[in-house]
C-alpha cells in the first residue's frame, strides 16, 4: 500500500465506473481526493466540455488547497460513430477528452508539488476499433498523443504517463467461457486493475517512468483471433 498521506488528487469523471475506484483507492492511501463530475455527488459538479467549468474547478481547488501532487483525467468522452455523429458531438468528445485535460494542467501547473504526477486515461481504442466509434476514439488517440508531449514539456517538474485500459467491467461481473478465454490473462478486467497501476504511477516507485502508456487489457490487443478461435464464430451482417 502506498502512502499518500498528505496528498492532494483530483479525478475527473470520478463519481462511478472507473473514475469512482480510482478516487477510492487514493482515498484509502491518505490522499485528500477532489472529484469533478457532470453527475452530483463529487467536490465539484460540471461540464468539463466548458471553459467556465474549468476555470471555476481550478480556482476552487487552488484557493482551498493551494497545491496539487496528482491529477487524473478520467472523464468519458462521447461515443458516436460516422453515422449518427454530429459536428458539435465529435468536438464535444475532443473537448472533454483532450481539451479539458490539456487545459486543467495548463491552469494547474503553478499549483503542482514537488514530484507530482499526471495520469490520462486513454482506451485499448488508441489502437483499435470497433464500428462507429469514431468520437470515442479519436478522443482517446488524442489524450495518449497529448500524453507524451506534455511529459516532454513538463519534464522536471511533473511526470506524465496514461494508461489504456481494454475490457473492464464496472460492475464487477466475473465472465467465463468465450468472454474470458478470449483474453490472454484469462479474465475480463475490473476497475482496481486501473486504480492501483494509477498509484503506482503516482508513487515515487516510478520515479524513472514518464511518456509512457500502458495497455491494460488482459493482452486481449496481442492475440489474433479468428472465426472459431475460442469458442468465437463470425455472423455476417444482414443487408
Amino acid at each position: 500500500m502506498v502512502d499518500f498521506q498528505n496528498k492532494v488528487a483530483v479525478v475527473t469523471g470520478g463519481v462511478q465506473g472507473i473514475g469512482k475506484t480510482i478516487a477510492e483507492e487514493f482515498e484509502k492511501a491518505g490522499a485528500a481526493v477532489c472529484v469533478i463530475d457532470r453527475q452530483p455527488g463529487g467536490y465539484f459538479t460540471g461540464d468539463l466540455a466548458q471553459e467556465e467549468t474549468i476555470l471555476r474547478f481550478t480556482e476552487k481547488l487552488a484557493a482551498e488547497y493551494g497545491r496539487l501532487d496528482f491529477l487524473v483525467n478520467n472523464a468519458l468522452p462521447l461515443m458516436k460513430g460516422i453515422d449518427e455523429c454530429t459536428y458539435d458531438e465529435f468536438n464535444y468528445a475532443l473537448r472533454v477528452g483532450v481539451s479539458a485535460p490539456f487545459y486543467l494542467t495548463k491552469l494547474l501547473l503553478p499549483y503542482f508539488a514537488p514530484g507530482a504526477s499526471i495520469v490520462n486515461i486513454s482506451s485499448s481504442r488508441d489502437r483499435m476499433s470497433q464500428p462507429q466509434t469514431e468520437s470515442y476514439t479519436a478522443a482517446k488517440g488524442g489524450i495518449a498523443a497529448l500524453t507524451h508531449a506534455l511529459a516532454v514539456s513538463l519534464a522536471g517538474r511533473v511526470r506524465v504517463n496514461s494508461i489504456s485500459p481494454g475490457w473492464i467491467d464496472t460492475s464487477f461481473t466475473a465472465y467465463e467461457g468465450p468472454d474470458a478465454v478470449q483474453q490472454p490473462a484469462g479474465r475480463v478486467g475490473s476497475p482496481l486493475d486501473i486504480a492501483h497501476l494509477v498509484l503506482f504511477l503516482c508513487s515515487e516507485k516510478a520515479g524513472f517512468i514518464t511518456g509512457e502508456n500502458i495497455c491494460v487489457d488482459g493482452g486481449m490487443t496481442r492475440q489474433m483471433i479468428y472465426h472459431g478461435d475460442f469458442g468465437w464464430t463470425l455472423t455476417e451482417k444482414q443487408s
